[in-house]
């Protein structure tokens, strides 16, 4: 195992409070619509600390510097358990995990090489490719984007058809909220996320955007009853939780990409099979409001759902698919964006935007 110093190497201090979480995929961590994306990375460029060096000093290994979507939590298990097992430094990679949280802005520091990897939704990181950003996606975190709406067991809502006239906390630029009015003619109010869930604990009717890995447990911990769901995929609206690259620094570094994703990949075959503990304790050094309490639950939730090896794979769930995209699942993603008129008929197309090429 390695040194526990090791994980705090490009990590910032964690914040005072973690309860809540941003939903719904990079968006998720900023104030500004997407139309800002190229400005701001012109922005980023022009006051940006120096881009990561393609190679760190220590003798035969090459720097991997991954921006992660928000504070250390079991969602990046994999990373932290190939970390802690020492699988990155063995493939020749010094990798730090920098955490992500409010305006992280991942996409545009991968995209002007503040960092060489990220993590988000593929649907709104297609929306930053279809904008210009020089990114590709090259794996998946999970199969299926975790994001529901969550509601209280007795809410009568049970459908998306009876969210007419409902209001909802949600993030304003969530793509499956447009997805949502156009495919069941319905209108909802929303509320800007506030990525805390008091306002829920305390109102029997309130309806919420979440990761149900994460929030029902601190929901439960404030004393209400364990949520229902309404999963954003039962819609039809199936994005993945997904990796993506600097698309130079890609084909630049295509051997240590997939030396990477290799070993990212028996992270989470490991974690979730095997004994969590060194990816735990690395979880608890990178983020001390991660309690064991949480940690088990999260894990638990990640293998009961089947996100890594994907929910139509076997009910324990096929890890040997840990990491996979798929093109025929980026072309509907695709449709779906051009049918709510968020990216131009033919501009994007599954090779454009990812590639299988670096997948163990």
């Amino acid at each position: 195992m390695a040194p526990l110093a090791s994980f705090q190497s490009g990590i910032l201090a964690p914040p005072k409070k973690s309860p809540g979480r941003p939903t719904g995929g990079w968006l998720r961590h900023s104030g500004l619509r997407l139309s800002s994306g190229l400005g701001l990375v012109a922005l980023l460029v022009g006051c940006s600390p120096k881009p990561p060096a393609a190679t760190d000093t220590s003798p035969g290994k090459t720097r991997v510097v991954v921006q992660l979507d928000w504070i250390p939590e079991p969602e990046h298990g994999g990373f932290f358990q190939a970390q802690a097992r020492g699988w990155f430094a063995a493939a020749g990679l010094e990798v730090e995990l920098l955490p992500g949280g409010a305006n992280t802005f991942g996409p545009q520091k991968v995209a002007t090489s503040q960092a060489h990897i990220g993590q988000a939704d593929s649907t709104t990181t297609l929306l930053a490719i279809a904008e210009g950003l020089p990114l590709v996606h090259v794996g998946a975190v999970f199969q299926n984007d975790p994001s529901v709406l969550m509601l209280h067991a007795d809410n009568p809502v049970t459908r998306f058809e009876d969210l007419d006239g409902k209001t909802l906390m949600a993030r304003p630029e969530w793509v499956f909220l447009g997805y949502l009015k156009q495919k069941y003619k319905v209108t909802v109010n929303v509320i800007p996320q506030n990525f805390q869930v008091g306002n829920f604990i305390a109102d029997k009717d309130f309806i919420q955007q979440g990761f149900y890995i994460a929030e029902p447990f601190h929901i439960i911990r404030g004393g209400a009853q364990p949520p229902k769901f309404l999963y954003v995929w039962d819609a039809g609206f199936d994005a993945y939780t997904a990796l993506y690259a600097n698309r130079a620094w890609t084909r630049d570094h295509g051997q240590q990409l997939r030396a990477f994703l290799s070993a990212y990949a028996a992270g989470w075959r490991d974690y979730l099979q095997g004994d969590p503990a060194p990816g735990q304790v690395a979880l608890k050094v990178a983020n001390p409001n991660n309690t064991d309490d949480f940690l088990a639950w999260s894990r638990q939730k990640i293998i009961d759902e089947r996100l890594v090896g994907g929910r139509d794979a076997s009910p324990a769930g096929d890890l040997t698919r840990a990491g996979r995209i798929e093109a025929s699942r980026f072309a509907v993603q695709i449709a779906t964006l051009e049918e709510l008129g968020l990216v131009s008929p033919g501009k994007l197309t599954p090779d454009t935007v990812m590639t299988t090429e670096f997948l163990p």
